[in-house]
């Protein structure tokens, strides 16, 4: 039986003010979905080196081909949201499996640790491109408040982030609750937070679907915003169990590292043949648009290539020579806890400032246009990088500047401000809309090239290093840091320079 929506697309898409009510919904539905998966990132590697016992080399292998699967399933995940299931049903079957591998890492988290994480990573293929979609969903095309929404959306996906990463670990290592927290429970309680995390996202969607009207249906649904015809119901479960079933290979992949580099050998160029395949189908217009969407995926591999060493080199960085003072020696903080969640806690000051001067802009008709402010990212992201060289010249004994390491933090975070909401918002931009769940999977897809080109550039700043002293693995480790910061700056030049071009293909699109 059809379910009655309560809104009409065009009702929600002509909403007054600033932002549409149902971001708000939709904020807080993937703030918890991020506290629960930034909570599991975040426990990952410290969890392996000292309760499992993998050398630190071994862990960041692990941790980049846990990334690196989380994201390309992100295009699974879209695929089968755009054809079978509907962004709705596949962001709850998504939800679902995330709860189950936190549960089962919280239950007995050594013996389930790569089955529970073949859980999540999975689930996360299947809820992660499709709540972004619906944010697009949100508004009409031509609307110049849409990157201000992606901008508020991406605050939330920041405060979750922000939360669990710090919440998670906390709790794991014994820094908070462990007056009433054993000692031997403690992991199990942590993993066991990010499932509750989860189930919070989930409840609150469920209650509030109904205000997204048509948005995110079941393709074949009376009520979809695309018509086509009923799709048999067998498909739908097809879906689900061959997701099951998919389960313990997933399993074995992620637990042998050496299976990462042939998946991102295979997964990129078949999804480019698909893409192809699909623009075959389409008119002159709307295959330019996913041109200029391809343009902006291939260049965010190399955003987020570079970006993504936080994960890796600069942790390592942090841990080695970085002191532990701040504003001058008025606090006294972890440096590793800065370079975790410094990112997340300036994007969640700046993220509604930068939705709101973009709006600012846009009545005064000189807000960039997207390439422009792609190019923008790029040079923030290389000026940042060029001030984490410049913590050298403040180095004493191989010691440098938590200061100086934060503010590049910051203006980092002003380039990721500059790219990553504004392309998840070109993405539904650009995209006809039986290929935005697709489009969106690439997207993330791209990210797990960045993911995985960034651990092989972490690798490599960090070779060769036994017996040198802390000096010469700051002063190794900083030239890295220019060598990207001028690539990143190039890549900038190369877009700007190139928008004319990106520009038309995009159709008046901005």
């Amino acid at each position: 039986m059809a379910t009655q929506t309560q809104n009409s697309l065009e009702e929600i898409q002509n909403f007054k003010g600033k932002y549409p009510k149902q971001i708000w919904r939709l904020f807080f539905s993937e703030m918890w979905e991020r506290f629960c998966f930034y909570g599991m990132r975040g426990m990952l590697v410290f969890f392996m080196i000292t309760q499992l016992n993998f050398g630190e080399k071994e862990a960041n292998l692990q941790y980049g081909a846990t990334q690196a699967f989380v994201y390309a399933f992100t295009f699974i995940g879209g695929l089968f949201a755009d054809k079978i299931l509907g962004f709705r049903k596949s962001l709850f079957f998504g939800g679902l499996l995330m709860i189950v591998g936190s549960i089962l890492l919280s239950i007995d988290t050594h013996n389930f640790f790569f089955f529970g994480l073949a859980f999540i990573i999975i689930g996360t293929g299947f809820f992660k491109p499709n709540i972004s979609t619906m944010v697009g969903e949100l508004y009409k095309d031509g609307d110049n408040r849409r990157d201000a929404g992606f901008s508020l959306f991406y605050a939330g996906i920041n405060l979750g982030a922000f939360l669990g990463g710090y919440i998670c670990v906390a709790i794991g290592k014994g820094y908070m609750l462990s007056s009433v927290i054993d000692e031997a429970h403690r992991w199990n309680v942590a993993f066991g937070l990010a499932a509750v995390g989860m189930i919070i996202s989930l409840i609150n969607f469920q209650f509030t679907k109904h205000e997204l009207g048509p948005i995110g249906l079941q393709p074949g649904h009376p009520d979809a915003i695309v018509k086509s015809n009923p799709l048999p119901k067998w498909m739908e479960y097809a879906v689900y169990i061959g997701t099951l079933l998919l389960i313990p290979i997933v399993q074995v992949m992620v637990s042998k590292t050496e299976y990462t580099d042939y998946f991102m050998y295979i997964i990129g160029p078949l999804t480019l043949i698909y893409l192809f395949y699909e623009m075959s189908k389409v008119g002159k217009i709307e295959r330019n648009k996913l041109i200029a969407a391809l343009i902006f995926i291939l260049f965010s591999i190399v955003f987020w290539g570079i970006y993504e060493q936080s994960g890796g080199s600069l942790s390592i960085f942090a841990a080695k020579n970085l002191n532990d003072t701040i504003l001058g020696g008025t606090f006294t903080l972890d440096p590793n806890g800065v370079n975790n969640s410094g990112g997340a806690f300036f994007i969640i000051v700046l993220a509604p400032l930068f939705g709101l001067l973009w709006l600012w802009l846009a009545k005064r008709k000189v807000e960039p246009n997207t390439v422009i402010k792609f190019g923008l990212g790029f040079l923030f992201l290389g000026l940042g990088f060029y001030v984490l060289y410049a913590t050298r010249f403040f180095a004493i004994d191989g010691m440098t500047s938590l200061d100086v390491f934060t503010l590049a933090l910051l203006v980092i975070t002003i380039g990721e401000l500059c790219l990553s909401p504004i392309g998840l918002s070109i993405m539904t931009k650009l995209s006809p809309a039986k290929l935005q769940g697709i489009m969106m999977g690439m997207w993330f897809l791209a990210s797990a090239y960045g993911q995985y080109v960034a651990g092989l550039i972490g690798a490599n700043m960090a070779e060769a290093r036994e017996g040198d002293s802390l000096m010469d693995k700051l002063i190794t480790y900083t030239d890295g840091y220019k060598q990207l910061g001028l690539y990143s700056l190039i890549a900038g030049a190369i877009l700007i320079v190139l928008s004319p071009y990106i520009k038309k293909l995009m159709h008046g699109v901005n």
